[in-house]
Formats: structure tokens, sequence, C-alpha cells
């Protein structure tokens, strides 16, 4: 079955957008979009398995614990080892950001 990483993107995000494209026993692949989209100042991510993201296309700043920011676009990747608590600290408010995500062990 073929499918489009950019198909599908809604004008308007009420929340941002969390879809499982592949799952197995020890991996799962996420696409993400956000449009001008935050974690809640409180919130971080801490999470059991590995995170590499892609960013497809758009802008974002992912921001860690310790004081880290990273700004990523089109293109640039980052791999968040588990445990590693992050937030998604800002996107891009003009136009849709499409992450790829891959967990794993």
């Amino acid at each position: 079955m073929v499918a489009n990483l950019f198909e599908g993107i809604p004008d308007t995000l009420p929340e941002e957008r969390f879809e499982e494209l592949v799952k197995g026993n020890s991996v799962t692949v996420e696409r993400i979009v956000s449009r001008g989209h935050a974690s809640p100042e409180s919130g971080w991510y801490d999470q059991p398995r590995h995170e590499w993201v892609l960013v497809l296309q758009g802008r974002g700043v992912v921001a860690f614990e310790e004081g880290e920011e990273v700004t990523l676009g089109p293109g640039d990747h980052l791999l968040i080892l588990a445990h590693r608590r992050h937030r998604v600290a800002w996107t891009e408010p003009d136009e849709a950001t499409v992450w790829l995500a891959v967990h794993y062990e």
C-alpha cells in the first residue's frame, strides 16, 4: 500500500497530531504534525525507549530538562536517548511541521 507523509494534513490543528505508521516488537514509527504547538510548560516527556526524530517540513525546537535547546528544520534529525526528559518548546505557527519519529529499544 502506497501512502504519502504529506497527505491528509488539515489546515487547522486544534491539537498536535500523532499517527502510528508502523509498529513491530521493538520499534514504532509515527508521523507527528504540529502547527504552532508546544508541550505544556510543566510537562516533560520521559520515554522508556530511544527516539530518533526527523523534521521533514517546517521548524521546531526541542528543549531538554537540563537547559539545552535544539532547533530543527527540514532534513535535521536528532537522537533523544531513553529517559532524557524533553519537550517541544516551539513549532512553526504558519505552516505544518511534519516530524517522522522512530521509537526503539
